[in-house]
């Protein structure tokens, strides 16, 4: 998960204060664990702008005051929404999908059935990535689950319908077998073939608060593009839930942007830069 969305500042944007611009950092640090940094000032004000004109408030103060344990639920889950909504892509960084396939024959030593958590995953580009391999390699015998804290994101990666642009980084002869062009009032999108998305499922799960269960242990997490936005001591908690709930021998995926160097982490090895393997325990 990376966030790339910009915004330029405008006469139109209502301008955030150094002590307001504080106070949001502070509130989704604790909510989420992500660490909104200096100089996102204008990707906050791009975010939340219309939210102030849509409850006509003055200023950033007036409207924060409308977020927290206290104020309007669902108008403080639309900011984290907005706040922590990233760009993904279909089989971003290829070769995690090159080592998963490969390593497919030694992790469906695990049990009857294969399981793979996307754990951020955001509006499903990933999770439907990993589901194609799967299906090419262990045919029905899998389950991938995925889990993202925005219920918006949530929402479009279970509808899987996409621009058709979004094709154009799907392997040929995975989007010939497991993709569908749209027709009529779906003209210029695609989506994925309902045998794939049955045994993909989507859940809201905060990462940096106790996972739900999530019918059991992985086989393989994808844990990508997320830890970069997390304080050190908030990135190893974490890491460390995450690890609990993979089988001994199964897989972690992290990005190739991200380290677990200094985390302190027992019972996972390097299989190779940005790939781990659980110990068993």
């Amino acid at each position: 998960m990376n966030a790339t969305m910009d915004f330029g500042i405008s006469e139109q944007l209502v301008p955030i204060r150094p002590r307001e611009f504080e106070w949001i950092t502070g509130f989704l640090r604790v909510v989420t664990g992500i660490e909104l940094r200096p100089g996102k000032e204008t990707l906050v004000m791009g975010r939340l702008d219309r939210r102030l004109r849509h409850h006509q408030c003055r200023n950033y103060g007036e409207y924060f005051r409308m977020l927290g344990p206290e104020g309007d639920v669902e108008e403080t889950r639309l900011v984290i929404d907005l706040l922590t909504t990233n760009e993904t892509y279909f089989f971003r960084e290829p070769k995690h999908f090159e080592v998963l396939e490969r390593e497919l024959p030694t992790l469906r030593e695990g049990g009857p059935e294969l399981r793979v958590w996307s754990a951020a995953s955001s509006s499903g580009e990933e999770a439907y990535s990993i589901a194609m391999v799967l299906q090419s390699v262990v045919d029905d015998r899998w389950e991938i689950v995925g889990t993202d804290l925005s219920q918006r994101m949530l929402e479009t990666a279970r509808n899987a319908l996409y621009p058709i642009e979004a094709a154009d980084g799907i392997p040929e002869r995975f989007r010939s077998q497991y993709c569908l062009r749209g027709r009529d009032d779906f003209e210029g999108r695609f989506t994925i073939r309902p045998e794939l998305r049955s045994r993909v499922s989507f859940h809201r799960a905060n990462l940096n608060r106790d996972l739900p269960t999530l019918g059991g242990a992985f086989d393989a997490v994808f844990l990508r593009n997320v830890l970069i936005y997390f304080a050190q001591d908030t990135k190893a908690d974490v890491l460390r839930r995450v690890i609990e709930r993979i089988r001994p021998g199964g897989l972690l995926f992290v990005g190739h942007a991200e380290t677990v160097t200094g985390l302190r982490l027992e019972g996972i090895r390097p299989v190779q830069p940005s790939v781990y393997r659980v110990e068993a325990r």
